[in-house]
């Protein structure tokens, strides 16, 4: 019977507020059978109660869907690995220029001696004359003269201009090198001038 009661009772769950009526119904066999409509024909009404329905509360809203996680944000592409910056070249001293060699001359003096000699002319000389004395003897003290020469001096052929440098070097350095002690030092330094024009020159690059 209680079975049948919960029964009625979830068929009435999905009505409106109001009164609902149960009907207690016996059939003929005295099976008793409780309904919420009048008893059918054949049967007899025991009794009838009026009830106050409930108010089924509405069904509570699904869930909502969980919001969708926002897209991971992509990972940043990693950057290509730089490469060393190639430290730049130290830019090359500058060459010197090559100098053309001064012009060379070649001097012959009167006692026939030959020399070189950047000048064309030489400063002069004074060569010692022989005095005589008022008696006719040679020097006999009274005093000394000299003559004045000037040394006479000639281009080097420009085709020659190299050759003939390289040859006055080679004689600076003999001169140098055998010289006495108080004349040394200042030979050297002739000799270091001239080798020295002669290596900044273009003397250097022709071929022989």
């Amino acid at each position: 019977m209680r079975h049948l009661l919960a029964l009625l009772l979830c068929a009435s769950a999905g009505a409106q507020a109001g009164e609902i009526v149960f009907y207690r119904c016996t059939d003929a066999s005295g099976a008793l059978t409780v309904q919420n409509m009048p008893c059918p024909k054949g049967t007899q009404l025991q009794s009838r109660k009026v009830m106050q329905a409930v108010d089924t509360p509405p069904p509570m809203p699904a869930p909502a869907a969980p919001a969708a996680l926002p897209a991971l944000m992509a990972a940043p592409a990693e950057a290509p690995p730089v490469a060393a910056a190639t430290p730049a070249k130290a830019p090359a001293a500058p060459v010197a220029a090559p100098v053309p060699l001064p012009d060379l001359f070649q001097c012959r003096t009167r006692e026939g001696e030959s020399y070189f000699s950047e000048s064309s002319a030489p400063p002069s000389r004074c060569v010692a004359m022989q005095v005589t004395g008022l008696d006719g003897n040679p020097s006999t003290g009274a005093g000394e003269a000299c003559e004045v020469v000037r040394d006479t001096c000639t281009a080097i052929d420009p085709a020659q201009q190299c050759a003939t440098w390289q040859q006055r070097v080679d004689e600076a350095e003999s001169q140098w090198r055998f010289a006495a002690p108080s004349q040394a030092q200042t030979l050297q330094k002739n000799y270091q001038r001239l080798q020295s024009l002669l290596d900044g020159s273009d003397c250097k690059t022709q071929k022989p």
